[in-house]
């Protein structure tokens, strides 16, 4: 099944895609069907149930702001930065419902966390009821935010495999599929896709690829100017800005080293997931929680490829994120992007993958080289357990994808060293992604009650 870029690299708010940006667009999604209906103005009062992971993490990872961004018909887009939309709420303890009429909304009261309830469709559970004056139930609806920032609704959950296929010259299930079609049409895995998105969209997809990359590189900008710590109550310092200043210092002084590179992957990565635990604006790559990876390795790739025009190192953008476009397409159609469903492996792993895939196709590595470098990093991120302490995107996440990065760049230049020729495929380490993910016992899957959130602090 073929996933669009613009699925895949979507906007949004920080510091998760599937306990962020999913409840938000489902929020909104409700709200909207009320108004479509004609029920918003009988709506006196709005309870929201969380389920499983978003219960347990929702607070630290920013789910019930969220959703109220959501039932006020904001977008990410729409969520003007510096304005205190929550304290606002809470003063007021009024919410502008789908931006069209006030009704009285309680933070405290009015979310409701099930944290012992997992729903057996999955474990990001969500559910709205919308009720009138005399409590009657106006509508009521229940969504799964499955990954990466994508919604379903409870009828629809079954089919999301099987959603209608796109009207696309190039289909493809599975990395064999994608090579052999790739070897008939005489075509790179990039070019493939930007077939494919000229499909759906019936444009170029040229100019809207480099503004997402714009969007990634200013957030590594953003984040190497900032300083003191995130909010949350780890009083977990950034180290971005500090490390940033070191660095610049030591070229200054001609003190670098042959591993200053990977100081600055670190960095760059550092940066911008600080950025997004701090709640900015941002692309999911293919989550929030492992947003820093791509651009690190895009960075890297622009200062240290050998360019000779602003052109080609856009061409080079261009054809990493289409590549890396790809190679999400397949982890999403056979496995799973979703911390709470898989584990980290589906989110840093997934990162690693695509990023490694990106930079060697940007590179000029042959079809091979990519799937090559794909499978290299996956398989060494392969049982990597989401635990992350109180619920927030913070420890251990941000140094994960400065890690993350490393492993991209050092999957990728292996797979350039070699001819291609490998004896794992992609589509057998992304089998055995999924099958790994589903037997981690579920603490260890985006609810912080086991592993580093368990003994971080206690030991």
């Amino acid at each position: 099944m073929y996933y669009s870029l613009f699925e895949i690299f979507a906007v949004g708010i920080g510091p998760s895609s599937s306990h962020t940006v999913g409840p938000m667009k489902a929020a909104k999604r409700f709200v909207d069907n009320m108004a479509e209906q004609g029920k918003l103005s009988k709506v006196s009062s709005v309870k929201v149930y969380l389920y499983g992971s978003l219960a347990l993490t929702g607070i630290g990872h920013g789910t019930l702001d969220a959703i109220v961004y959501g039932l006020q018909g904001l977008t990410a887009e729409d969520v003007e930065q510096g304005k205190d939309y929550i304290n606002e709420l809470k003063a007021s303890k009024e919410l502008n419902l789908g931006g069209a009429r006030n009704i009285v909304f309680s933070y405290d009261d009015d979310f409701v966390l099930e944290k012992k309830i997992f729903l057996p469709e999955h474990s990001n559970g969500m559910k709205f009821v919308a009720t009138d004056g005399k409590g009657k139930i106006v509508l009521k609806e229940t969504y799964f935010s499955v990954g990466g920032g994508t919604i379903v609704r409870e009828d629809e959950i079954q089919h999301r495999i099987d959603r209608e296929e796109y009207k696309i010259p190039y289909q493809f299930n599975s990395c064999l599929e994608l090579m052999k079609l790739c070897d008939n049409n005489k075509l790179s895995i990039s070019e493939i896709v930007i077939q494919n998105e000229k499909a759906i969209y019936h444009c170029s997809p040229t100019k809207n690829i480099l503004k997402l990359d714009k969007i990634m590189q200013d957030n590594i900008d953003i984040g190497l100017k900032k300083s003191g710590y995130l909010r949350g109550g780890l009083r977990v310092k950034r180290h971005a800005h500090e490390i940033y200043e070191r660095l610049c210092a030591s070229f200054v002084d001609n003190q670098t080293d042959s591993l200053t590179v990977l100081d600055w992957i670190n960095v760059w990565a550092l940066a911008v997931a600080e950025e997004n635990a701090s709640g900015g604006k941002m692309v999911t790559a293919p989550t929030m929680g492992s947003a820093g990876i791509i651009p690190s390795v895009m960075r890297y790739m622009k200062r240290y490829g050998k360019f000779a025009t602003l052109k080609d190192i856009e061409r080079a953008s261009i054809t990493f994120l289409t590549t890396a476009s790809a190679i999400c397409s397949l982890y999403r159609s056979n496995a799973s992007i979703s911390g709470a469903e898989v584990g980290c492996q589906g989110e840093i792993g997934v990162a690693c993958s695509m990023a490694a895939a990106g930079l060697v196709a940007a590179m000029g590595g042959n079809n091979k080289q990519i799937e090559n470098a794909a499978e290299i990093a996956m398989e060494h991120n392969l049982g990597l357990t989401c635990d992350p302490i109180n619920g927030l995107v913070q420890v251990p996440c941000i140094e994960r994808n400065a890690m993350g990065a490393i492993k991209a760049v050092n999957a990728a230049r292996l797979a350039l060293h070699g001819s291609g020729k490998h004896i794992v495929s992609l589509d057998s380490i992304i089998k055995t992604m999924y099958e790994t993910g589903l037997s981690l016992n579920s603490d260890y899957k985006e609810t912080s009650l086991a592993g580093i959130a368990k003994n971080a602090l206690s030991c």
